[in-house]
């Protein structure tokens, strides 16, 4: 399960010419009927994520004694500083970031869920599993391999507080953000979670989105019990 955090089916040409129409002074993208763009709204109904709770505030700052102890604390990880991960030439942790795949790939060797499974194995599993998520899949980087120390925070933190936050609205200004510098002169990638800008375009500009068989659809049909549902319910 972990594994598909780091496979996303994207597709990069409409991202391209999304990308191309967006004006950053506004936040919006122009096309010629007029302009549009992506809301705490449509971030809700497309991904579940919450947008009235508690704003995330930015806790970059390194704890005390380090990112090491704070992994090897609650993951039970003995994160290593000098070995680089293989392609990569950098060390799993390195300068406040995170190899998401090294500690997926360790998390699954070692923990083999079961209906007896020990709770504090299930809760590490869980603590990874939301650092696949956030890192991977809410608010990737470039190359969909590190997580910051920033999201650390909160991850090996408190349930609560983890559950507490407005999430949705920050993946949001995350969105814009990335969709801002990549329209300067010169970029040449973007991160972020362009998985929902493209369910948002599949939603609101019909001739992007991929057409299933003909048989599966229907206007009364409830998405619940279509065979092959969109991407989204997904």
């Amino acid at each position: 399960m972990l594994r598909h955090f780091m496979r996303l089916d994207i597709d990069n040409d409409m991202l391209t010419t999304m990308a191309e129409r967006w004006r950053p002074e506004v936040h919006t993208f122009h096309f010629p009927e007029g302009g549009m763009t992506i809301t705490l709204r449509d971030v809700a109904l497309l991904t579940g994520l919450p947008v009235t709770r508690e704003a995330i505030i930015d806790n970059s700052s390194k704890p005390e004694g380090g990112w090491g102890p704070l992994i090897l604390g609650r993951l039970r990880f003995n994160m290593p500083t000098t070995t680089p991960v293989q392609g990569v030439g950098h060390p799993p942790l390195n300068a406040g970031q995170v190899s998401i795949s090294w500690v997926v790939e360790h998390i699954q060797q070692e923990v083999n869920l079961g209906p007896d499974t020990p709770e504090d194995q299930v809760e590490r599993y869980a603590r990874v599993y939301l650092i696949g998520l956030v890192g991977g899949f809410l608010f990737p980087d470039k190359a969909n391999r590190w997580i910051q120390g920033m999201w650390l925070t909160f991850l090996l933190g408190d349930w609560d507080e983890i559950r507490g936050k407005s999430w949705g609205s920050v993946v949001l200004a995350g969105i814009y953000r990335e969709l801002c510098t990549c329209s300067r002169l010169g970029a040449k990638q973007v991160g972020g979670a362009m998985f929902i800008l493209q369910l948002w375009a599949w939603e609101h500009l019909p001739m992007f989105a991929p057409r299933g068989p003909r048989k599966f659809w229907g206007p009364d049909e409830e998405l619940r019990f279509l065979a092959n549902p969109p991407y989204g319910v997904k």
